[in-house]
């Protein structure tokens, strides 16, 4: 049966005089990315889609190239929505986002709705399962809107709870056949 790997971009350069959505890799990230290569589950990957941000093209590119494989890129898979407030310094990024996925009907300082973020992430994947053969598809994106497809696909509620661990760069499978988790966040560049 076909498996989706969900993969979180790894750590960033965080620089709060540039937009969230164009951070690039910082030089552990891209150290973990390439150690993801050397991960038994990467060689059966025959699909690539990737959020067009920064920080997940970067990520996807490594595979890609690893792989020879194009990048099929989704706008819709971005991070949850949230320029009204820009960078936040991480102590306050991670209180906000403790009100994102604890009241996912309301809006968290002008933040995308967590239902309506997973909504749409839920919505992007679907849509591109529609056209996969049976290979294993790997997407490239974030770690918040990645919870809550992890979480939907899981059928539970939203909250922080099964939230990835700290600075990114994890992977969830599901199989695609059965419609059923194979196992939750992993370090991408060290699962069993």
């Amino acid at each position: 049966m076909p498996i989706l790997y969900y993969v979180t971009h790894p750590q960033v350069q965080l620089d709060a005089n540039v937009p969230v959505p164009e951070w690039g890799l910082s030089d552990i990230g891209r150290a973990r990315a390439f150690a993801m290569l050397d991960q038994p589950w990467v060689g059966s990957i025959r699909r690539i889609v990737s959020s067009a941000e920064r920080k997940a093209m970067e990520t996807a590119g490594i595979l890609a190239a690893h792989l020879r494989l194009a990048i099929e890129v989704r706008e819709r898979m971005h991070e949850n929505d949230r320029p009204a407030t820009g960078f936040l310094p991480p102590p306050e990024f991670e209180a906000v986002a403790d009100q994102f996925f604890a009241n996912p009907h309301k809006s968290i300082r002008g933040w995308e709705r967590a239902n309506e973020a997973q909504q749409r992430i839920v919505s992007e994947v679907d849509t591109v399962l529609r056209t996969n053969d049976a290979d294993d598809i790997v997407f490239v994106g974030h770690g918040g809107v990645g919870t809550l497809l992890l979480l939907s696909l899981s059928g539970r509620e939203i909250s922080r709870e099964a939230d990835q661990p700290a600075g990114g760069g994890n992977c969830f499978a599901y199989d695609i056949g059965v419609r059923d988790i194979i196992h939750g966040w992993r370090p991408i560049d060290r699962m069993p």
